[in-house]
């Protein structure tokens, strides 16, 4: 006969525990009844690999249209050998400084504008160029690893700050936009944002070092570095960080600082860069209404850059429109990133490479992307709208700058 277990005695658990029928209570056999095991939570896509995934693809896409312009759909682009399509205009400036300095080729009519370009592409295309052999194919490269880091740095960013699925349609954002080739080629604009974009998301997550760092960078690359320095000091006080991290915020000013001194050992001049924008493109202060008269004059005449500063008026649209919506929304340090390049851009003698510029405006594809992920159904047709609209005009512009147009 088998021996009976015994009774649990005061104060003693059933063997079978409280969570089995008849060991406990009724209101433990209740609870174990109603008990819901919680949903696991959902495992994160790889925002790293869509964004590469989107870059390399549209890369791809470049080429095919290049080769394809050059197999004679685009009879002037047909006699053009591969890299020389790429060779045009700022493109083939930084290949001069990084060649011969900015004192430019001695062979050459001296060029006044040189010093209007920072040195980080220069150099870097000078590091690139030994190991390929081509200025311009490294230009191609130096485009492509650091657009890479960009497109990486923006998906972060925009899932950081926005729902799951903003950071490949902020990349796609980006890689649509109309003047998107410029991020191809060997500008700096790729370089500039392989730098910003990381030093924007560091800043955010309140790693002050990494982001003073990566500012500095970007601030070797291009003049807009200064507006970057400038709205890291807006979002270190806006968000309220510890005053011991300040001393930081000075770091990005320092390449600025060190470049205009470079020039006035070479030409007695702090201002080298703005005074090379003022005799290279024409560059000066002017009321904006004044540069807007100028710039409508030229888009609606006949002449062969009319469609450009056509492009320029809707550049300078959009970044208007931008600036007023960041400022709606208290987006504080934004609004002096985007604000003060917009500023600059309208003021100037007449409106140039603004379309070009919005390529730095990441705040623009943040509110495209998180305006199609969120909110009704209907909204999810933005990115497909805005793709419509900035597709064609992108493959257009392409291939203009292939052919050595101004485009920007």
């Amino acid at each position: 006969m088998t021996p009976r277990a015994p009774e649990p005695g005061p104060g003693q658990e059933s063997p079978g525990g409280a969570g089995e029928p008849g060991a406990g209570g009724p209101v433990e056999a209740a609870v174990a009844r109603r008990t819901v095991t919680p949903p696991a939570p959902p495992v994160p896509h790889d925002t790293r690999k869509e964004a590469l995934l989107l870059w390399l693809s549209s890369r791809l896409g470049v080429v095919v249209l290049s080769l394809a312009a050059g197999a004679g759909a685009v009879s002037q682009v047909a006699t053009v050998p591969f890299l020389d399509r790429w060779r045009h205009w700022d493109a083939q400036l930084l290949i001069t400084i990084a060649e011969h300095g900015y004192g430019g080729d001695p062979a050459a009519k001296p060029d006044a504008g040189l010093p209007a370009f920072f040195p980080g592409m220069p150099l870097a295309l000078r590091l690139v160029r030994p190991l390929v052999g081509d200025w311009t194919l490294a230009g191609l490269l130096i485009s492509l690893a650091a657009g890479a880091v960009a497109v990486v740095a923006l998906a972060r960013l925009a899932e950081f700050e926005g729902p799951p699925g903003t950071g490949w349609r902020a990349v796609l954002a980006l890689l649509l936009w109309p003047m998107s080739v410029f991020l191809f080629v060997g500008y700096s604009e790729a370089l500039f944002l392989a730098f910003a974009l990381p030093a924007w998301l560091a800043a955010r997550r309140g790693r002050w070092p990494l982001a003073a760092a990566l500012a500095a960078g970007a601030s070797c690359v291009r003049i807009t570095g200064l507006f970057l320095a400038l709205a890291l000091v807006v979002e270190f006080f806006t968000r309220r960080h510890p005053v011991r991290q300040a001393a930081w915020l000075a770091v990005p000013f320092v390449p600025l600082g060190l470049y205009s001194a470079y020039h006035y050992a070479r030409t007695g001049d702090w201002l080298a860069w703005k005074h090379a924008q003022e005799a290279g493109w024409g560059r000066q202060l002017v009321w904006p209404w004044q540069s807007l008269a100028t710039t409508w004059n030229s888009a609606m005449g006949d002449g062969q850059f009319a469609w450009a500063f056509r492009m320029e008026i809707a550049g300078a649209v959009v970044g208007v429109g931008l600036v007023l919506l960041l400022l709606y929304l208290r987006r504080w340090s934004e609004f002096v990133y985007v604000g003060l390049q917009v500023g600059a851009l309208v003021c100037s003698a007449f409106y140039l490479s603004i379309p070009r510029s919005a390529l730095l405006w990441w705040p623009l594809f943040l509110i495209v992307a998180r305006a199609s992920a969120t909110g009704p159904p209907w909204r999810r047709g933005i990115i497909a709208v805005y793709a419509l609209v900035a597709g064609p005009l992108m493959v257009l512009n392409t291939l203009s700058f292939m052919q050595g147009a101004w485009v920007g």
